[in-house]
């Protein structure tokens, strides 16, 4: 095969998150994976971006020993028990979900193999939920990078 023989592709697509309450933490790993085979880029990147100011991704082995520590750290990181200037100002109460949100990041990039995110053998993917109550999330995943070539193509 020859570089000819390569597509470039972008695909886009996102993911729906219905969150419990405050840091809950959802596994989006599979979700990713479909959404790559979906898109038949070989090699490239997946890109995936929470909408909102109050959640964030990042990768953790999802197991409930990992879940626990993250989320206890997070609690020390921004601890509910602190004044927000936020607070003051709207009365919402989610201020250290702002902050907590920043902390950790709204985005990751995830190179793509044989058609495969790659990830640590004990790496997961994960949506974590940082406002004080339940919400609806939007995961914008998009995929770019080229496929292994076409029969029809050659």
């Amino acid at each position: 095969m020859n570089a000819t023989d390569r597509k470039f592709m972008c695909f886009s697509s996102t993911i729906n998150v219905q969150t419990r309450d405050e840091l809950d933490i959802v596994d989006l790993s599979v979700h990713l994976a479909a959404r790559v085979l979906d898109s038949g880029v070989q090699q490239g990147i997946a890109h995936l971006f929470v909408a909102g100011s109050t959640a964030a991704l990042t990768t953790i082995e999802f197991e409930p020993g990992a879940i626990s520590d993250l989320k206890a750290a997070i609690s020390r990181l921004a601890p509910g028990d602190l004044h927000y200037n936020h607070d003051a100002r709207w009365g919402d109460g989610n201020g250290r979900s702002h902050v907590r949100a920043a902390l950790l990041g709204p985005s990751l990039t995830v190179p793509i193999q044989d058609g495969n995110p790659v990830l640590g053998t004990w790496q997961q993917i994960v949506l974590v939920e940082l406002d004080i109550r339940p919400r609806s999330r939007t995961v914008h995943v998009t995929v770019s990078g080229i496929d292994a070539g076409r029969e029809s193509d050659r």
